[in-house]
């Protein structure tokens, strides 16, 4: 089990893979008002920075779960390094259709809403995991401004324009779903930059270490194509955030 091999490869020297900084990571445990020992699930975990770095600053006690086996040894190695291995714990495992055996304060997915099927369904799977008056967290991207045509939206790795909503338009979605927004931190262009262009460098140096490997020519059409990709569509077009949500 795991990810597509080319993510390995491209994101492996990511410690977020998400557009945010550590900064915004911890603005947005500072938002929560974290407070010792509460639990936290991790849909999608990665590397492991979320939950560590929350545990190494507001003392949560927290379970991560990712598809990735690299990512989670990687997440596995930053718990030790920050000294919260004792209150952190990465799965290395499928987080479609994962429910906590203990409710949980905090239950997030940032960035891999397809593990849900979608927003809605994502929102429905952390509920089972919740307590009562607890809080989800979804990282999802939204159009900063609407793409013209759907070419564009394809320069945006969407399959569709249809893919995403405008940001008023997806925290109107949540109420729809009968879910107050109680708060919001969101991407900017330095964090897209930090997210992207920290991909290149990754990919020069692994094509340089792996010349004979069977990806070598994916990657190197990845690695001239992308930097021109990302400005003059992704870094334009596309916002990225992370809602809190609580049930009404």
């Amino acid at each position: 089990m795991d990810i597509p091999r080319i993510f390995n490869i491209t994101e492996s020297a990511h410690r977020i893979h998400n557009p945010f900084t550590p900064e915004k990571l911890a603005t947005l445990g500072a938002a929560l008002r974290l407070e010792p020992g509460t639990r936290v699930l991790d849909l999608g975990s990665g590397s492991g920075e979320m939950l560590c770095t929350w545990a190494r600053d507001y003392g949560i006690i927290g379970v991560g779960i990712d598809m990735s086996q690299l990512f989670t040894e990687q997440a596995n190695l930053r718990a030790e390094e920050l000294g919260v291995a004792d209150r952190v714990e990465f799965i290395h495992g499928d987080a479609v259709g994962y429910v906590a055996d203990e409710k949980v304060c905090v239950a997030a997915c940032l960035g891999a809403t397809w593990i849900g099927g979608g927003v809605a369904g994502t929102i429905e799977l952390l509920a089972k995991s919740l307590r009562s008056g607890g809080i989800i967290l979804i990282g999802e991207p939204y159009w900063r401004q609407l793409p013209p045509t759907e070419d564009v939206a394809r320069g945006c790795l969407a399959n569709s324009i249809s893919d995403f909503l405008m940001l008023p338009d997806l925290l109107a979605s949540f109420g729809d779903l009968n879910y107050d927004v109680v708060e919001m931190v969101l991407a900017d262009q330095e964090c897209w930059d930090r997210y992207e262009a920290a991909k290149w460098l990754t990919m020069r140096r692994w094509l340089e270490a792996n010349p004979d490997d069977d990806l070598a020519k994916d990657v190197r059409a990845k690695l001239t194509l992308e930097p021109i990709r990302y400005a003059a569509y992704t870094r334009k077009y596309l916002g990225w955030g992370v809602f809190a949500l609580m049930a009404r």
